[in-house]
């Protein structure tokens, strides 16, 4: 087979285009292939898709493809231009490479199945690529899955803050909490950062929300309360910070508790910090043996206090409001009598927010998909050892945890 013929077929090229010639280059390790077409090919136009004869070329383009036997392979062409009667002159569609792309798209979609298992700079090196490079691809990636996502009513969303940077910068999330995507990503985490995701939806897709999950941030329910008028139904204060206030007091119990115990001598509780804090089923048979030993001492008041956190736990898994709110008045009466500072304050804020907790037993949905997507986001954020500003950050993300669909459409045979 002469090498043209093998190249149209590396390559994907079909009529009107051909390989005209390829030139090996060993030295330097590189193949360049030229590509051309039939004379008299009508085009179509890119706006309208009208056929219309060609006008004139563009200057002499390069793509980088994929690579023959190790060696870079750049394709060249010149892009032909028609005249449309209504869009005027146009640069035609070209099959191996969407617009504005310095790379054919068999090549764009290794650098994307690369960049899902690496980070920039890992791609950047596997592929022999600049960190600029492949930073286009990714952020071209993105602004294609944008421009394809159809935004679909949303049943359930979940609303959560993750830290963009040292210096209390932060980015606010909003995720699908059925299908476990990022919807909309905010600047900081004020009021009208998540405004802004609210102003982008019609009035059917914000009718078709039933239940937020959020936590007890008050500019965020602001907005809420700002664009839904029975946002008190709506609002599902999440478990999951709920239960992290409890921890707070339970090792602020600790670790008053601690000092006294140590100015006698005793070290009971050097080194406990996470056997309180960690449910129990996370847990070693070592430290559940030893959180045994611990609670079989009456006069801890870090065992009365973890005791209160696990009891409030219990609070989610009743079907029954009546039952659920029994619970709870059990419980507030309890670690409200404790004379533990710490817990007594835990619990007057949660009874603060009471009616957005009970809202748990209407929806049942809690931040759990927004936080593991939080801790997905946190694990690209430590592989690119961070990120250089918050536009870089925000497309990484949705990147990764959007959902979205990054490969070009551009003709791309696998054969």
């Amino acid at each position: 087979m002469r090498d043209t013929e093998l190249y149209r077929h590396l390559l994907g090229i079909e009529q009107p285009w051909t390989v005209e010639r390829v030139e090996l280059d060993v030295k330097s390790q590189q193949v360049d292939v030229w590509a051309a077409h039939a004379e008299g090919t009508r085009w179509p136009c890119p706006e309208c898709d009208a056929e219309l004869p060609g006008y004139d070329h563009a200057p002499e383009r390069t793509w980088r493809h994929l690579d023959s036997c190790q060696f870079k392979t750049y394709l060249h062409a010149r892009p032909p231009r028609v005249e449309c009667p209504t869009h005027g002159v146009k640069t035609v569609r070209l099959p191996w490479a969407e617009p504005s792309s310095r790379f054919t798209a068999m090549f764009e979609r290794l650098v994307i199945d690369v960049l899902k298992e690496t980070d920039v700079l890992g791609a950047a090196r596997i592929l022999h690529m600049t960190w600029d490079e492949v930073w286009a691809v990714m952020g071209r990636a993105v602004r294609r899955g944008l421009k394809r996502k159809r935004r679909r009513p949303i049943q359930y969303i979940g609303v959560d803050e993750k830290a963009a940077a040292k210096g209390h910068k932060y980015l606010t999330l909003v995720c699908d909490l059925k299908r476990a995507t990022v919807e909309y990503v905010g600047d900081d985490r004020k009021q009208e950062s998540l405004d802004g995701y609210f102003e982008s939806l019609t009035e059917t897709q914000r009718a078709a929300i039933d239940g937020i999950a959020l936590d007890m941030w008050q500019p965020f329910i602001a907005s809420i309360e700002t664009y839904f008028p029975l946002a008190t139904q709506m609002m599902v204060f999440d478990r999951f910070h709920i239960m992290q206030h409890l921890s707070r007091a339970v090792d602020a119990v600790r670790k008053q508790e601690h000092r006294a115990l140590r100015a006698d001598g005793d070290d009971a509780l050097l080194r406990t910090k996470y056997l309180w804090l960690r449910s129990q089923e996370n847990l070693s048979d070592e430290q559940r043996g030893q959180l045994d030993r611990l609670l079989s001492r009456a006069d801890l008041k870090t065992g009365r206090a973890w005791a209160l956190k696990e009891a409030l736990r219990r609070l989610w898994h009743y079907h029954s409001r009546g039952w659920a709110e029994k619970h709870w008045r059990r419980w507030y009466f309890w670690a409200t009598h404790s004379r533990l500072a710490p817990m007594i304050k835990a619990a007057r804020t949660v009874r603060s927010h009471l009616a957005n907790v009970m809202t748990f037993l209407t929806h049942r949905i809690t931040n759990a998909v927004a936080e593991g997507i939080n801790s997905k986001i946190q694990t690209i954020k430590q592989k690119a050892c961070g990120y250089r500003n918050r536009d870089n950050f925000r497309t990484a993300i949705l990147f990764h945890c959007g959902g979205l669909s990054l490969y070009p459409r551009a003709a791309a045979p696998t054969h």
